[in-house]
């Protein structure tokens, strides 16, 4: 399945809630659900009687675009998660914390996991001192993820390094801002995730 190209607004529009796909432009007024919240399409605004299923579905793929994942990478994401210690639901949500285009938004280096994908895939950063360009890698507690000595020369590099000195980080990162990295100080925890899911019902999609 290849990622999707379309506007971002209409994901949102589709599942009902503000994703924050477009980094400012969801929190200045110019966002389109802020104007129109129906669901897209010519029938969108006429009102649907969702069933028990249609809400397990609904709240995968809340999770799964909030995240920017594929369908496929989704999954595995769950059947991982299933086979680890704990609760189902939450290690599935601190998997998806952990991934490092995630990770590079919440050190404040993008405005969007779009744009911090696109920052990983163009080899801006380190990982423990070596250069990465895989988005999908999982973080670990004691890591470090830094910008690339080269990469600070960028002027667009250096603008979202200010911007960095002035986010506010998750408990389980730690900025240093005058050395343009974080450390990764402790695994995510499902009170660290500040955004609604209703997890149990990805847990009973899947587990049917």
């Amino acid at each position: 399945m290849a990622r999707y190209t379309g506007p971002n607004c209409k994901m949102c529009r589709r599942e009902g809630c503000k994703l924050y796909l477009k980094g400012e432009r969801c929190t200045n007024g110019k966002c389109a659900f802020d104007h129109r919240s129906t669901a897209p399409g010519q029938h969108g605004a006429a009102r649907k009687k969702v069933g028990e299923y249609g809400k397990q579905l609904r709240e995968k793929q809340k999770a799964r675009r909030y995240y920017g994942v594929l369908e496929g990478q989704f999954k595995h994401y769950y059947e991982m998660a299933e086979k680890m210690e704990g609760i189902t639901g939450a290690n599935l949500l601190s998997l998806l914390e952990r991934r490092l285009d995630n990770v590079v938004f919440r050190m404040g280096m993008a405005a969007s996991r779009k744009e911090a994908r696109q920052l990983v895939l163009h080899a801006h950063f380190t990982l423990n001192g070596k250069k990465v360009n895989i988005p999908s890698i999982l973080v670990k507690a004691g890591d470090v993820i830094a910008v690339k000595e080269t990469s600070k020369e960028s002027e667009k590099i250096k603008a979202l390094i200010e911007a960095m000195a002035t986010t506010a980080t998750p408990k389980w990162l730690e900025n240093d801002a005058a050395n343009a990295q974080t450390r990764v100080v402790a695994l995510p925890e499902r009170e660290d995730i500040d955004f609604e899911f209703e997890e149990q019902l990805i847990v009973e999609l899947y587990s049917k």
